[in-house]
């Protein structure tokens, strides 16, 4: 073999490395939102999937916008919005990292009201 083609099977092989470190990388494990939503505490206030809240002033989730729903968690876990409903919540919040809240939500948003 040749200095030329060790050359070219070193660098296919490194392309091929890096390829692969990337595809596992970005990987992520699945989430169930089902799961997650449960797993955080959703459910002890909103009620099973997001339709039937424990109390009257709660909303349903079920069916709404994901980007009104995400907006309104981040708010709630910032402080931004902060007022009474939103104190309770502020308590679990913090448990739900950003990429949860996007499966919560979208999965939320495509169950029938």
């Amino acid at each position: 073999m040749g200095v030329n083609e060790m050359t070219t099977q070193r660098t296919l092989i490194t392309a091929l490395g890096v390829i692969a470190a990337s595809l596992l990388s970005s990987q992520a494990p699945a989430m169930d939102a089902a799961e997650l939503y449960h797993e955080r505490a959703c459910i002890a206030c909103h009620g099973p999937e997001g339709r039937v809240p424990v109390m009257n002033e709660y909303p349903k989730l079920a069916g709404q916008s994901a980007d009104y729903m995400l907006a309104q968690m981040k708010d709630i876990k910032s402080g931004t919005r902060n007022n009474a409903h939103a104190a309770a919540m502020k308590n679990v919040m913090h448990l739900v990292s950003d990429d949860e809240m996007s499966v919560i939500v979208t999965w939320l948003a495509g169950l029938p009201e």
